[in-house]
């Protein structure tokens, strides 16, 4: 298993973010566009999320350093862009499996 220490409170503070199910779903959205992301509008057309709560939910995850926001000509174009950071997070959730057990840990799937 790869080590990677993510600290509880960078942990803590990034599933915070993901605490909605509007914001998981717009940053899956956007991980499923890929690095090119989408705009703002296609955005709020496929996840039926629109104007001021859209635009709170996109804050939030960019504050939490998961998704970028530029601006193209009249467009803002949203992308995920921390996949490392998200991997992470999954890294963080089973990288202690089974130390207080002596079942071994590829008894159980994580995949």
């Amino acid at each position: 298993m790869t080590e990677h220490t993510l600290p509880l409170e960078e942990a803590a503070s990034t599933f915070a973010a993901l605490g909605s199910e509007q914001r998981l779903s717009v940053l899956r959205m956007l991980v499923r566009a890929g690095p090119d992301g989408t705009s703002i509008g296609t955005l709020g057309e496929r996840s039926g999320i629109t104007g001021s709560t859209l635009t709170h939910h996109l804050k939030i995850l960019t504050q939490a350093g998961l998704v970028t926001q530029t601006r193209a000509g009249r467009s803002i174009i949203c992308a995920a862009v921390a996949y490392d950071q998200i991997t992470a997070l999954s890294a963080f959730l089973v990288q202690e499996c089974c130390a207080d057990t002596d079942t071994p840990c590829e008894e159980h799937d994580h995949g």
